[in-house]
């Protein structure tokens, strides 16, 4: 290929008429074969000679046949392509960019090369910028009343909750169960969680079980748009996209809420934003509403607070202290997704990496077994002497941050607490240090002391940020400190089939309590509920339950169908 005029490559060989003869002893045909002293002959040198035919090389680099009888023809020449770089061919430069309005999350910054630029939830890889706020979708019924980023996934996203129906026996047997019966007919539900297939399924079972629902997402970074496209498309009122700013979050949750000739009677929340949003703006709809059910530590957290102060006006149930929820979505869960989350975002190898994690909860334990088994060198954080002796008994070193943070390739926050990691140790830490939360709220890594001017945020990709200080050190902050397993990958949908049909069992016992039963307090699932979310998934590994004679049952002082564990057991 004859490169461009005037822009040809420097590097390129001159004209085989400028260049000298090969030098090397000798000036025959095996001299000639050789295109340079040094190199490996082509293979089409290492071809046998024709014993009627030699073939010799030109001084002007072109291949020559020698008859026997000493005439010399030229043989036809082959044209070697080159390959063409991107500096080669500009055309690859002159493609249009389009610039469009981004969803800005806790940031001011336009640019990705000033301070302040994290900037930018890169929502997805479609061309309209539009924030949803300032669209006007209808679906195929004509109604308007949700808020998603393209209505028109809604085929994709409806394939996707498809998928996720399969992992989830649980659910869609308690669906095909209380159908007939709806026990939540009646019920309106405003719900606060991330919004994703999974949790499509789960209000979609809702909705069969007899409940309307209004939901909003607990996450700026974990919305599927498709998911929610698809949950609008049919009819659920859905306020939700991925990449939200902190304005467009409290707005889409109080678009949830405050919506005339409608107000809910029970509150299903991730994390107490939902709760917390209703008791600042619209403290009179707690007059209506029968029961909170929270999933996360930190929403458990504030209802105890809450409760502690004496302003719980309803019951509550955590959910997340539920065996179901602790001992599988909190454990097996994040010992899965913990690498995937890693894995995508910075497809580092574990190999040998030396890690802290800080909180050997139920998340700290699923975190550091993953880690371990993949070779890394974990450390570990606590507060509690139990949990952290059982950090020392599971063969891990129980250290201070402080001991490590020079040292370590990876900090990973679990803890539910705030500023675990605050900018004293974010300064100490090494270069290229990868810094994540396992949490569920955004409060355990000090970001917001990151956002000053001497510090250089440069987006490296999707939910990954390079923070930079002056002297030329960084670090990789993964979703903003932000979850990362639910911002950055995905998480295994059958232990989330076993966290929602707790949630659903929930909601059923509240609504349907007798008055007293439930006081304005905190409450723990029934044990007797436990036990009936995990039969619900045991034949999917076609699991079979020995069951207890009469007298083995007297012995222990049981029913023969359950519960099987005292209140206080630990599992």
């Amino acid at each position: 290929m004859v490169p461009p005029a005037g822009g040809g490559d420097p590097e390129a060989p001159a004209p085989a008429a400028e260049r000298p003869p090969a030098p090397g002893p000798g000036s025959g045909p095996t001299a000639a074969l050789s295109p340079a002293a040094g190199k490996v002959p082509q293979a089409s040198a290492m071809k046998r000679s024709d014993p009627h035919h030699q073939h010799q090389r030109h001084r002007d680099g072109g291949e020559a046949l020698v008859s026997p009888d000493g005439t010399v023809t030229e043989a036809p020449r082959t044209v070697k392509k080159q390959i063409q770089f991107a500096d080669q061919k500009q055309e690859f430069n002159k493609r249009p960019t389009k610039i469009g309005r981004r969803s800005l999350s806790r940031s001011i910054s336009q640019s990705s090369t000033d301070s302040y630029s994290s900037a930018a939830s890169y929502t997805d890889s479609s061309d309209d910028e539009t924030s949803p706020r300032d669209k006007q979708q209808k679906n195929s019924k004509g109604s308007s009343d949700f808020c998603v980023k393209n209505i028109k996934q809604a085929e994709f996203g409806r394939r996707e909750i498809e998928i996720a129906e399969q992992e989830m026996p649980a659910l869609m047997a308690l669906r095909k169960r209380a159908q007939g019966e709806k026990p939540l007919a009646g019920a309106k539900i405003v719900g606060c969680t991330h919004i994703t297939a999974q949790t499509a399924v789960l209000m979609e079972t809702l909705g069969a079980l007899g409940a309307q629902c209004r939901w909003a997402a607990c996450n700026i970074y974990s919305t599927l748009n498709e998911v929610a496209a698809a949950l609008a498309e049919s009819g659920f009122p859905v306020f939700a996209w991925k990449g939200e700013s902190e304005d467009d979050f409290w707005w889409c949750i109080d678009r949830c809420v405050n919506v005339e000739g409608w107000q809910p009677n029970m509150i299903l929340d991730d994390g107490g934003d939902l709760t917390h949003w209703i008791y600042k703006k619209y403290p009179n709809m707690f007059k209506k509403i029968k029961g909170i059910v929270e999933e996360s530590v930190t929403g458990v957290h504030r209802l105890y607070q809450l409760s502690k102060a004496g302003k719980l006006c309803v019951p509550a149930m955590n959910v997340n202290d539920s065996v179901t929820k602790q001992k599988f979505d909190n454990l097996y869960c994040c010992r899965e997704s913990i690498l995937d989350g890693l894995k995508r975002t910075t497809d580092m190898m574990f190999g040998g990496k030396q890690v802290v994690v800080c909180g050997y909860g139920e998340v700290g334990k699923g975190c550091c077994a993953a880690l371990k088994a993949m070779g890394s060198i974990v450390y570990v954080t606590e507060i509690d002497p139990i949990c952290a002796l059982q950090a020392c008994m599971d063969g891990f070193r129980l250290v201070k941050l402080n001991e490590v943070i020079r040292q370590v390739d990876i900090v990973i926050t679990c803890t539910g607490n705030k500023n675990v990691v605050t900018r004293e140790h974010l300064d100490r830490m090494k270069n290229s240090c990868i810094v994540c939360n396992m949490g569920h709220s955004n409060t355990e890594i000090d970001v917001a002391s990151l956002r000053t001017p001497e510090l250089t945020w440069e987006r490296v990709r999707s939910q990954v940020d390079h923070v930079i200080w002056p002297d030329g050190k960084r670090i990789v902050l993964l979703a903003e400190g932000r979850l990362l397993n639910l911002s950055c990958s995905t998480v295994p949908t059958f232990v989330l089939s076993i966290t929602a049909t707790t949630q659903a069992l929930a909601l059923i016992e509240l609504y349907n309590a007798p008055e007293g039963r439930y006081k304005q307090d905190v409450y723990l699932l029934p044990k007797k509920m436990d036990e009936y979310v995990a039969s619900l998934h045991l034949p999917t590994f076609d699991a079979h339950l020995t069951e207890l004679t009469d007298e083995q049952a007297k012995y222990l002082g049981l029913n023969k169908n359950g519960p099987f564990k005292p209140n206080y057991y630990r599992y």
